[in-house]
């Protein structure tokens, strides 16, 4: 099941007495959990009472089977919430394997894993396929999306416009969007609810936003110098450099995903307008887009892949930035 099957599931009466969650976007786990939690318990003091939070390692399979077996209290359901359940060792598959296969129809058992549980890990055997939903990092336009309709969820109303800009200038991390949101529709008054490009600018700053353009337009250019002058600012001014990398995958996979819309024969302009960036922006990008081979635009995107994953291991940050741009900006 996908997530937002899932989703659609709970918020219809029809949760799962099982399932396993599991992905690299811990904010949207914790809202398929309050999902759930709402879905059960629409009286939260009942939630109190019938609901557990348990860490696998600790619990241990029969722990939490024995949670999950535990009749409700005041309540006509019961949640178990169980974190790190991809910690379990193996060995403890027949305890949970028998669960999943006779569940307690009174309680809903929801297992957590903070990142994708590999194909041959032993809970993908023992749980029902229906049971096991991956939660992805959303991208672009589902990120939008997810952005617009967590705003709409918040009760502000955020233009598809301004949501675009926003990704665009603060980066992927969700949690940082959502709070960018809050400080955007203040921004605009403490009754303002609406949140426009105006908010967004005003809450982003011009220096950055500027910023951000000309390095976008340095990449698409392909002007090295004038790219490394930008980003030598942008650090200058405190920007984070796992900020900076967002930006850069955003560009190699805009560059990627024009050029699959090229390959499958949308012509310029469509590709251009459903990059939905201002004329110039989206010109250029279709004229790199162009210019690249397959397997040069699959390359730029993986690298930026690459430099995540060695920032995250300890790698020093602008040394691998540098480089990364170096590649980016490389005419092959």
């Amino acid at each position: 099941m996908d997530y937002l099957g899932f989703i659609r599931a709970v918020e219809s009466g029809r949760t799962p007495p099982v399932a396993l969650l599991h992905g690299p976007e811990p904010l949207l786990i914790e809202d398929a959990v309050a999902a759930v939690t709402r879905a059960l318990f629409p009286d939260p003091s009942l939630a109190t009472l019938s609901r557990e939070v348990l860490e696998a390692r600790e619990a241990g399979a029969e722990g939490i089977v024995r949670s999950a077996l535990t009749l409700p209290f005041l309540t006509p359901a019961r949640l178990v919430v169980a974190r790190g359940a991809d910690t379990l060792p193996a060995k403890q598959a027949e305890a949970l394997g028998a669960y999943c296969k006779a569940p307690n129809p009174s309680s809903v058992l929801l297992l957590l894993a903070d990142d994708t549980v590999p194909a041959g890990h032993w809970l993908l055997r023992v749980l029902p396929p229906a049971a096991i939903v991956g939660v992805p990092r959303p991208a672009g336009r589902a990120l939008l999306i997810w952005l617009r309709g967590r705003a709409r969820s918040a009760g502000f109303e955020l233009a598809e416009e301004a949501a675009t800009l926003l990704v665009e200038l603060a980066g992927e991390d969700l949690a940082t969007l959502i709070g960018e949101v809050e400080k955007a529709a203040l921004a605009g008054g403490p009754e303002n609810r609406r949140v426009t490009v105006a908010e967004v600018r005003a809450v982003v700053g011009e220096h950055r936003l500027r910023d951000v353009f000309e390095l976008t337009d340095a990449l698409a250019a392909r002007d090295l110098a004038r790219a490394l002058a930008v980003l030598a600012s942008l650090l200058q001014a405190g920007e984070e450099p796992l900020a900076v990398l967002g930006m850069l995958a955003r560009e190699a996979r805009a560059t990627w995903q024009a050029q699959e819309w090229l390959r499958t024969g949308r012509s310029p302009d469509e590709v251009a307008r459903a990059l939905r960036r201002p004329q110039a922006a989206a010109a250029a990008l279709v004229t790199l887009a162009r210019s690249l081979s397959a397997r040069t635009a699959t390359h730029r995107l993986a690298r930026c892949w690459d430099v995540e994953r060695r920032l995250k291991l300890g790698a020093p940050p602008r040394p691998e930035i540098t480089l990364l741009i170096a590649d980016l900006c490389a005419a092959c």
